[in-house]
């Protein structure tokens, strides 16, 4: 595509959306009844012939009210625990219904709700919350992330779910064992991780050592005969094309299985208890049994590691202030499985561990089944030797890894957008059918090396975000920020640019919601995105395990660009089918 042409295919879908803007609001309802947001998106799509790109940034400038601030004031509410239910994905039908299309347009606005309901909501679901364990550290309190039970708040959520379509979510549940048996394949591919990466390698310091240990391992011809991994796949839903689209793919440390089903739990409760006056249906918050389906997975591969004395290790940061998300998946392991897990930094890995001859790692003396790792995915978790050594380590060892460092390169974000390339997905899967579902999730996704896609991201920095090879959130780069990095790339080299990709932007219908967090509430227009938790595990030629384990859901300000919940950029949420 000229360079032109692919400019004014931009500026087309900018004007397009702009002129339809006036029909994107809807009129607020009059009634007391509250509507939940509809399904939002901020993510990338891959150019088809005749679609435009989407810019609808301006569409609700005009419509953004101040955000309300308001404490919580001190009432009374009965408790009682809500009944489990869980939705088993159905089979994905493309067509899409006209009551799928209604469901994308705001349905009434949240401001009409009855302040003195509202205040009620709130408290009810702040109670909920202390007594159900959904909770973070605090960071004003010395050793709330080292010391459990010390300095603990309630996790930020979202007070009402957000609106999502059926069919979509029946394709994101459908998609998960396709990604999983797509990672596993591309991570027995070692020279196409080494040749893919291999020009970030010069530029980019951890993505270079992360690379020397998967070379290290090739080099002694280590196998992973069993093999574990623990994935979340997330989406927007973009508003235009109503196309379910692919932001990332996470293969090391996906947060939040614990405290995921417990908001799924709070909006069920809420909606159960509240349901004269909010009028919906609790049964359509769709179950969530991420925690319970990652322990079963995490047990499944200490079964097949066939010793009933060895322990699960978590790798974990030493400061954690999510924390209790993963006692939650440790403590499921024990009264379920009877799996004891222990905790260690990496560099209590090194300082503690020991390789026996026959690759049996023993950590403190005891020896370890998996290694299930809540950290290593930032340079930051690696502030001296120790830590490197720690990691290779690991990897040496018998131990199954969750991920191996073959699986932790396959989700990065070269070779997300190397497989978003024509014919490479063809080089790991043979099913035409499963590689045309996993294609039409793919969003824009391109090199550095492609100087007109380039030269567009200069021209109209909005429409993209440029993404270094890191993980954890706040690392991307919106805005006029894309002009100017990339100019100082081109001067600095064009070596520099392998570092980074680029990524489509897309600019979601924005609905209002009640944001809540340290006890206080904002009503904000917001959007969302959807992750799909996925477990895999395989035993040389036989897979045991390849399902869809549950959901997150992370919502956000519409004006905020990232989106970790860890890095206070989000709140935990839940969907509502419609």
């Amino acid at each position: 595509m000229a360079a032109r042409s692919f400019q004014n295919q931009l500026l087309q879908g900018r004007n397009t959306l702009r002129e339809n803007s006036g029909n994107m609001g809807a009129a607020c309802s009059s009634s007391l009844s509250l509507s939940l947001p509809p399904t939002d998106t901020l993510l990338p799509y891959k150019p088809k012939p005749h679609f435009p790109f989407n810019s609808i940034i301006n569409i609700f400038q005009t419509q953004l009210q101040k955000p309300r601030k308001t404490m919580i004031q001190s009432s009374h509410s009965s408790l009682s625990s809500s009944s489990s239910f869980h939705l088993k994905c159905e089979t994905f039908e493309e067509k899409e219904t006209q009551d799928e299309a209604t469901s994308m347009r705001p349905m009434a606005c949240l401001h009409n709700i009855n302040p003195k309901l509202l205040q009620q909501l709130v408290y009810d679901a702040l109670v909920w919350s202390s007594l159900h364990g959904l909770v973070v550290g605090d960071r004003s309190v010395q050793r709330s992330g080292t010391v459990p039970g010390v300095g603990m708040v309630h996790a930020p959520f979202a007070l009402l779910p957000m609106s999502f379509p059926r069919s979509h979510w029946q394709q994101a549940c459908e998609l998960a064992p396709l990604f999983n048996e797509l990672v596993d394949r591309v991570s027995l591919d070692g020279k196409f991780l080494q040749d893919s990466l291999s020009r970030t390698k010069k530029v980019d310091a951890f993505t270079h050592r992360l690379l020397d240990i998967h070379s290290k391992m090739l080099g002694i011809n280590k196998k992973e005969e069993i093999r574990l991994g623990l994935h979340r796949s997330d989406y927007m839903l973009d508003a235009q094309t109503k196309l379910l689209l692919q932001i990332e793919l996470n293969t090391i440390s996906s947060s939040f299985p614990g405290l995921s089903c417990l908001v799924s739990e709070l909006h069920r409760y809420l909606l159960d208890h509240n349901g004269k006056h909010l009028g919906f249906d609790p049964k359509r918050v769709p179950g969530n049994d991420a925690v319970s389906q990652y322990a079963e997975a995490l047990a499944k591969a200490w079964n097949e590691y066939n010793n009933s004395r060895a322990f699960v290790m978590i790798v974990v940061q030493a400061e954690e202030l999510n924390m209790y998300d993963q006692h939650w998946l440790c403590t499921t392991l024990k009264e379920r499985y009877d799996v004891t897990t222990i905790r260690r930094t990496l560099a209590e890995i090194d300082a503690e561990g020991e390789l026996l001859p026959d690759g049996t790692l023993l950590v403190g003396g005891q020896e370890i089944a998996v290694i299930y790792f809540r950290a290593g995915y930032t340079p930051n978790d690696y502030p001296s030797e120790s830590e490197w050594r720690a990691r290779l380590l690991v990897e040496q060892s018998s131990a199954i890894k969750c991920p191996s460092i073959s699986y932790h390169l396959t989700g990065t974000k070269k070779i997300q957008q190397e497989l978003a390339k024509p014919n490479v997905l063809e080089r790991f899967l043979e099913n035409k059918d499963d590689i045309s579902k996993l294609r039409k999730c793919f969003a824009g996704l391109w090199s550095l090396d492609d100087s007109s896609v380039v030269k567009n991201a200069i021209e109209s920095p909005e429409l993209f975000v440029l993404k270094p090879q890191r993980e954890g959130g706040g690392n991307n780069i919106y805005g006029d920020n894309v002009r100017e990095i990339l100019l100082k790339l081109e001067q600095e080299g064009r070596e520099e640019l392998a570092a980074y990709i680029l990524m489509q932007r897309i600019f979601p219908t924005a609905s209002s919601a009640f944001l809540v967090r340290d006890g206080i509430y904002h009503q904000e227009n917001a959007i969302s995105e959807l992750g799909i938790y996925s477990a895999y595990l395989r035993n040389k030629e036989k897979v045991i395990m390849n399902d869809q384990c549950g959901y997150l859901v992370r919502t956000k300000v519409s004006s905020s660009n990232e989106g970790g919940i860890a890095a206070g950029y989000a709140v935990l949420d839940s969907i509502y089918l419609n």
